[in-house]
């Protein structure tokens, strides 16, 4: 099953705040029936106890072992600000919000850190024009 399609992928010009980059990835996952409502707030806990600022621009909010009941299904959002976010002091250009059911999210993640471990992929990511190209730069996520 895909966990990110062409519709959970956006670009901003602008930055936002760290609260408001998380509601949009919680938002997203809620509409593709990932999550339910309460997901954001799960994002919010989790975030108090652990930073979920990964390096090289990368944040990935998610919910904590608690809120699993709040996944429905394994997904991933995928927003970039090219403006920022100062999440917690750290710049971030990419915040990827992500759901996963069971153990699934430890796959995805695996996979989003491969991805971004590299400088140069993240620098095409960055480069990535539209939401089109962005989805097919991320695509091994789906593999």
């Amino acid at each position: 099953m895909a966990v990110l399609s062409i519709g959970q992928v956006r670009i901003h010009s602008g930055g936002a705040s760290r609260d408001d980059a998380m509601r949009e990835a919680a938002d997203i996952l809620e509409s593709v029936g990932a999550v339910t409502g309460a997901y954001f707030d799960a994002m919010q806990q989790r975030e108090q106890t652990v930073s979920t600022y990964m390096g090289n621009e990368l944040a990935i909010p998610h919910g904590t072992n608690e809120t699993k009941d709040e996944i429905l299904d394994s997904g991933l959002s995928v927003v970039r600000y090219d403006g920022g976010v100062d999440w917690d002091g750290n710049p971030v250009s990419f915040v990827i919000g992500i759901a996963g059911k069971g153990d699934e999210h430890l796959d995805i993640l695996s996979q989003i850190a491969i991805l971004f471990s590299d400088e140069d992929d993240v620098a095409r990511l960055k480069a990535a024009g539209t939401p089109e190209e962005l989805f097919e730069l991320l695509s091994s996520v789906n593999a």
